[in-house]
């Protein structure tokens, strides 16, 4: 673009940009990509009153083109053309024929996708449909490609921006200008059991509710004071109620997932942190009081559904208060790195907090000091996001390895040994069937100073569908698989797959249709431990005094061995209106609690989610 200078150039792109929209936006990419537009042709008539030709380098100037008229003789395959100048024939490589508007745009977009380039982010000018809760946002980063912006420019991912029921009011807008977002939103989950719990045990058939409201502020400070590639972000919740599954025994995988971990209070602050984005997206760095699996073993497929076996954060990978799971936080920092367009590596380093969970540590979530701290975590994660066929149908393939040196002491069964005699012993509620042996169960809770999570996940879109929803719209398949170290874990490992399609229904484009099921297995230090329960007689007898006053007297708050269980979940979520999501939600309970004592049970309930700003 040796005839056309870079000022000129963005000076170009900014009038195009202001002046309109997406046509805009993508005719001022070719000239970029081509050096060509029709804003040329228009700017070089006004200078010097001919037509201007385009040549391989931009525009001719008009002194090369006052000798003598040009006149095209002859017109060939695509835009080139042949011309001739007072009689002597310009050659077709060095003069073109000015492109339509159409073929510019498409020109452009055939150019970047030729060289690699996609843009930076999912996110259309709002999130629609199944996407754009508060908080749910910032972990979809990972899953965003490289974007062809400026990199001089060192601006970070766009703000959050979701589909919101009071879109438009002044002094948001007037923020959001300036880099200051804003976001409050509700979401609600209603489920009722609609079969008989097992008889004897103090069970009962009934519904709850479990919500939460959050509120979210993101800042790009580039915006706002000119630091390039900088933001930061907060966020704080409220939460209510308790899931119903705790009513017919099932506390592994709660009907609920927003239940728990807000502390009772108006207010809990959960992110607290901020980050950098460095060489046009290659390289991302947060720190802060964060979320470890917002940012690793996760997806933002899952809270689709309204089970707690994968959303918000799978149950397995939050088996341990080590990886620290929405709303809870610590210490630490991330980094992110994109080797290549389509793959990525991440590390962290953590610093769990014993109590992060229960009000007694950290109930209002603004406890700072690194009192609890218990040891390091240092989560890795790669992951691969290739495109497939000519719909250029996304995936992500991701695999993860967690350890952690913190002191676990979880009651599981281990007999001591010369290695490691030091221990504690666990304690159950008092029994007075348990024939004298007491509240404590030999050979349980050793200490253990190292802990690991492993974890594969995988989603394929299979359809595409064109819709006005974000550009994951279509039928997509995952699969994860977790496992944990089995001596510190209650759930060994867990398997889950299903299917999520937005867009299949032309007349209801922003709906959504899901399917999913979970298997979680104990490990088997858990089984050991309950069986040695059993076996010494501190299980009392079914239809007892004690079942009746609703206590469970073994490890885990379980009324049998725990061994393996499963969810199925079928869900339709209903875009109502502008920033209002209604979930009709089934769900169905194979061995509840992973207990095979227990019936199987099933709800049907409702997930429902406003969005106000």
């Amino acid at each position: 673009m040796a005839a056309f200078p870079r000022l000129n150039i963005l000076q170009c792109l900014d009038r195009k940009v202001k002046g309109g929209g997406r046509a805009g936006v993508v005719s001022a990419l070719a000239v970029l990509c081509l050096g060509t537009s029709s804003l040329q042709a228009a700017d070089g008539a006004a200078a010097g009153g001919q037509p201007p030709l385009y040549s391989a380098h931009g525009i001719l100037p008009h002194p090369v083109q006052a000798p003598g008229i040009v006149e095209r003789t002859q017109k060939t395959d695509g835009r080139q053309a042949l011309f001739t100048r007072n009689g002597q024939q310009v050659r077709p490589s060095s003069v073109v024929v000015q492109p339509g508007k159409e073929e510019a745009e498409k020109a452009a977009r055939t150019y970047i996708r030729h060289i690699g380039l996609h843009p930076y982010s999912n996110y259309p000018p709002e999130e629609f449909g199944v996407y754009g809760e508060n908080g749910r946002e910032l972990l979809e980063r990972v899953n965003i490609p490289l974007h062809e912006g400026d990199p001089d420019t060192g601006d970070g991912p766009p703000l959050p921006r979701p589909e919101a029921l009071f879109n438009k009011m002044h002094w948001n807008e007037w923020l959001r200008n300036r880099g200051v977002a804003f976001m409050l939103d509700n979401t609600n989950e209603f489920a009722g059991v609609i079969t008989s719990p097992t008889k004897g045990l103090g069970l009962k058939q009934g519904a709850s509710n479990a919500g939460q409201y959050s509120l979210e502020n993101d800042i790009d400070w580039y915006k706002l004071a000119g630091i390039r590639g900088f933001q930061t972000h907060i966020i704080g919740v409220g939460r209510y109620g308790i899931p119903a599954s705790r009513m017919f025994g099932d506390n592994v995988n709660p009907s609920q997932e927003i239940y728990g971990g807000g502390g009772n209070v108006v207010f809990h602050l959960i992110h607290f942190y901020g980050e950098e984005t460095l060489w046009g997206g290659r390289l991302n760095i947060a720190a802060g009081r964060m979320s470890t699996n917002s940012d690793f073993a996760n997806s933002p497929l899952y809270c689709n559904f309204m089970n707690n076996a994968f959303c918000g954060n799978p149950k397995a990978v939050t088996d341990t208060y080590t990886r620290s799971s929405y709303p809870g936080t610590s210490w630490g920092a991330r980094v992110r790195g994109r080797p290549t367009n389509s793959t990525y590596i991440q590390v962290g380093i953590y610093f769990p907090e014993r109590g992060i969970y229960g009000v007694q540590e950290n109930r209002t979530g603004f406890k700072f000091n690194g009192a609890t701290i218990s040891g390091v975590l240092t989560p890795i994660e790669i992951g691969w996001e290739p495109e497939f066929g000519k719909q250029q149908l996304p995936g992500h393939y991701k695999f993860g390895f967690a350890p952690d040196t913190s002191d676990h002491y979880l009651g599981v069964y281990n007999p001591p040994n010369r290695r490691n005699g030091w221990r504690t012993l666990m304690t159950i509620p008092n029994c007075p069937t348990c024939q004298g042996v007491g509240d404590e169960v030999p050979g349980t809770g050793i200490r253990r100073n190292f802990n690991w999570g492993l974890w594969f996940l995988a989603d394929q879109m299979l359809i595409k569908h064109k819709t006005a929803d974000t550009p994951e719209g279509g039928l997509v398949a995952f699969f994860d698989a977790y496992w944990n170290k089995a001596d510190t874990a209650m759930r060994g490992k867990m398997y889950a797959f299903g299917l999520v399609d937005t867009g299949f229904w032309p007349a209801r484009p922003l709906d959504t249709v899901g399917v999913s099921f979970s298997y979680t297995g104990s490990s088997r230090y858990t089984r050991d431990a309950q069986r040695f329960q059993i076996e010494h007689g501190m299980a009392p007898a079914q239809s007892s005094a004690y079942y009746a006053s609703g206590g469970a007297p073994l490890l885990w708050g379980s009324y049998g061995e725990q061994r393996w269980g499963s969810t199925l979940e079928a869900t339709y979520r209903i875009h109502v209106m502008r920033g209002v999501i209604f979930a009709p939600d089934f769900q169905y309970f194979f061995n509840p609690g992973m207990q095979r004592v227990l019936k199987d049970a099933a709800l049907l309930g409702f997930k429902s989610h406003v969005q106000f700003f």
